[in-house]
């Protein structure tokens, strides 16, 4: 089992010095850029703007993401889509259209994904599965970071991953993924991991260690 997809969350990077995280980030061999956009509608709290991911964007030519935890996303999935993101998440719940705006992300010639919090339940989205190429499985309520892992979403984990290759999605997971919870959930069947403080932030070793650590303990599972 060697094929990986780890994801800095960008939210929790160093703001004061993110040309310079961006680098090293890219150096340490991440695959995606994960970036968080929050309306403190949708999520309480307000997070990344276009600016910051104007700037992520332009320092990278790995794969960048967006993960809208707003309300009506399909009316941003195009300023998104012309910015240069390559994978773009929406939460069905926040989106009245979810399968128009799934299939502009599409026609945009972008990839869509949906992201679904801990409360809501695979049977309600699985019409969706058909239309995306990413399942991002929120592990802790969305809008802040430095939460407590939610045991309770791993049985939505099984029933995704039970399925995963009949719709042909990438399974993640997004939410206090510390370096354990990659062994555990690795066995599970999910294959992408958004890396925050748990795991990759505020740490003793590089970034450039951690990660590489991190893909060499995966492929051991």
């Amino acid at each position: 089992m060697n094929d990986v997809l780890l994801c800095p969350s960008m939210m929790c990077a160093d703001f004061s010095k993110l040309q310079e995280e961006v680098k090293l980030l890219d150096k340490a061999g991440v695959d995606i850029f994960h970036m968080d956009i929050m309306d403190g509608s949708f999520v309480p709290n307000f997070s990344m703007g276009i600016q910051d991911f104007e700037f992520v964007r332009s320092a990278t030519q790995k794969q960048v993401d967006v993960h809208l935890m707003i309300n009506n996303p399909g009316n941003y999935v195009e300023l998104f889509a012309n910015m240069g993101a390559d994978i773009i998440y929406i939460h069905p719940e926040a989106d009245q259209q979810p399968t128009r705006t799934l299939e502009k992300i599409r026609t945009l010639g972008k990839i869509p994904g949906i992201a679904i919090n801990p409360g809501t339940s695979v049977a309600s989205i699985k019409e969706l599965l058909y239309l995306v190429d990413y399942v991002m499985v929120m592990t802790v309520n969305p809008g802040f970071a430095g939460q407590k892992y939610l045991e309770f979403v791993n049985g939505k984990l099984e029933e995704l991953a039970a399925v995963k290759s009949k719709y042909e999605f990438e399974l993640m997971v997004d939410g206090a993924i510390s370096p354990e919870k990659i062994v555990e959930l690795s066995k599970l069947g999910v294959t992408g991991f958004v890396l925050g403080t748990s795991t990759l932030f505020g740490k003793e070793k590089s970034y450039k260690e951690i990660i590489q650590e991190t893909k060499q303990t995966r492929i051991n599972v």
